[in-house]
């Protein structure tokens, strides 16, 4: 199946058992807006806590804040987000759509690499064992011609990136032939830049009102608020902030379901340091930051990072952790260290005195930061997109198509489905019973609609890792049967192992485990 038709099955499947919405979908929607459903947001807060959890409980010297979304605008002036916060934009002059002229570029380098992929596909398939694709990669024509084609755009794009020659990014795309996805014509107008800040007011009257702007990232609450944690805390260097908020962007192409929004939410962390071991502990994050992706199960080879071509004007490293949605390798987080351009410039700007004191060294400076940032909605997509499963079994002798999602137990919206094998002799009330006793442990659902199969079904669908069945035997000696949904194997178990044998693999301590 190709890998569009996968990803148009995923959206169709996060609204059809309410994991995502489009926003306002009875007006028609929002461009780039969506709500999470009753599954959506289990989710969405399970992973919410994974990182919580994995930030502030397992790091003794990371602590946590919610800062305000409206933020003094002069804050936004010493981040360099009212002068430089910008995209480089251009539109199709027949279709009157815009788009991010990097991330065509980007798509153009996509397309030779998958070019690539799909040659070695190829070879892999009649070959075999025997396949080399190491060999293979380095001395089949086609292979080689297409990586050629690769390097070149590639070191063209970074130069031209590097140097904001905006002209130069409009000459790449009309020289490799990029054409509109809407009306499929090469005709561009001219590249420019486009601030991505929603601005409001604040005031009671139009005259004396505030211009101010919802902020495009949690990161700088993390950072005006630096001196009230270090002197409340008593923390010392280095030691960690980090905080899960909402950010809006304007963003002028927002495509690809949730993965780019212009309402999202971000977890972020900003570590302080002592000037000099930033790069030490831009090292150690990385790492960190990488197993906590790895230990949800997803497999290695999906992940990968990405050295950035152009760094931030405050930034003196900068990588991405990528993973591979079904429309290729893109960011779900990225580790940055931001030096001291942060509060420097809040020093600068508010007049107020923003240094450590250090003990050991008997003098004051502004610590270096090292950032951690990752967007929960990709985040949800990724999960989302690594856990959708279709799969051929045997039904009552035939053979039939299971849709599961085989979300790690841990962050499944729905823990155990209890189910009334009929709707009478008491196996409802049994049911309820064990539910009344499970529910203030785990999240659980009462199903009794339709057959044992279509539940059976519709809880895989949903991701829910365990359903227990109540029947005529439960009421003679108080088991039920378990089932596992990755296995759909059933087993016969007492209704007081239930609890242990949950709780064993929906814990995060189990998942934290494999974080040391």
């Amino acid at each position: 199946m190709a890998q569009e038709d996968i990803f148009k099955k995923l959206v169709a499947h996060c609204k059809e058992y309410g994991y995502v919405f489009q926003s306002s979908e009875i007006y028609d929607g929002l461009g780039a807006v969506y709500d999470y459903g009753q599954n959506g947001v289990e989710l969405k807060n399970n992973i919410k806590k994974y990182w919580w959890d994995s930030m502030v409980l397992l790091h003794e010297n990371v602590v946590g804040i919610d800062s305000a979304i409206f933020m003094h605008p002069t804050i936004w002036k010493a981040s360099g987000h009212v002068d430089a916060f910008n995209d480089p934009l251009i539109d199709n002059k027949d279709s009157k759509k815009r788009y991010r002229a990097d991330v065509l570029i980007e798509e153009q380098l996509a397309k030779y690499e998958e070019k690539m992929d799909k040659e070695v596909a190829k070879a892999q398939k009649r070959f075999g064992d025997a396949f080399d694709e190491k060999q293979f990669r380095e001395t089949n024509p086609r292979v080689l011609a297409n990586q050629e084609k690769w390097n070149a755009l590639h070191a063209r794009f970074s130069d031209a990136l590097n140097a904001s020659d905006l002209a130069e990014l409009k000459q790449i795309i009309e020289d490799e032939g990029i054409v509109c996805p809407i009306s499929g014509s090469r005709n561009w107008t001219d590249v420019r830049q486009f601030n991505l800040m929603f601005s409001t007011d604040m005031g009671s009257t139009a005259d004396g009102a505030l211009k101010i702007y919802l902020r495009p990232e949690t990161a700088q609450g993390i950072f005006v608020n630096y001196l009230n944690v270090q002197k409340t805390g008593r923390m010392k260097l280095p030691f960690g902030i980090a905080q899960i908020g909402k950010a809006f962007r304007n963003e002028i192409v927002a495509r690809q379901f949730i993965f780019r929004m212009r309402e999202f939410e971000q977890m972020e962390m900003q570590f302080f340091v002592k000037p000099g071991t930033e790069l030490d502990w831009f090292d150690k994050w990385k790492e960190t930051r990488i197993n906590w992706h790895r230990a949800l199960g997803f497999g290695d080879e999906n992940y990968r990072f990405h050295v950035h071509e152009k760094l931030a004007h405050y930034a003196n490293a900068a990588v991405d952790v990528e993973y591979k949605f079904p429309f290729g390798f893109k960011e779900v987080e990225g580790i940055h260290s931001r030096t001291d351009f942060d509060l420097s410039q809040h020093q600068k700007y508010s007049g107020k005195k923003i240094q450590y004191f250090d003990p050991e060294l008997g003098e004051s400076y502004v610590p270096y930061v090292v950032e951690t940032s990752i967007g929960v909605d990709r985040m949800f997509l990724q999960v989302v997109a690594a856990s959708y499963c279709e799969e051929e079994v045997e039904s009552n002798g035939k053979k039939d198509t299971r849709v599961v999602m085989k979300l790690p137990p841990v962050l499944a919206p729905v823990k155990l489905a209890v189910m009334p094998l009929v709707k009478k002799d008491g196996l409802p009330e049994k049911a309820r019973e064990i539910i009344d006793d499970l529910k203030f442990d785990f999240n659980c659902q009462y199903d009794e609609k339709d057959s044992i199969g279509k539940r059976y079904r519709r809880q895989d669908a949903i991701g829910t890792p365990f359903c227990v069945t109540v029947d005529h035997q439960t009421l003679e000696d108080q088991t039920v049967t378990i089932r596992f949904r990755d296995t759909m194997e059933q087993e016969r178990v007492a209704i007081a192992e239930l609890k242990n044998m949950i709780a064993d693999q929906v814990s995060f301590k189990k998942l934290f485990a494999k974080l040391k």
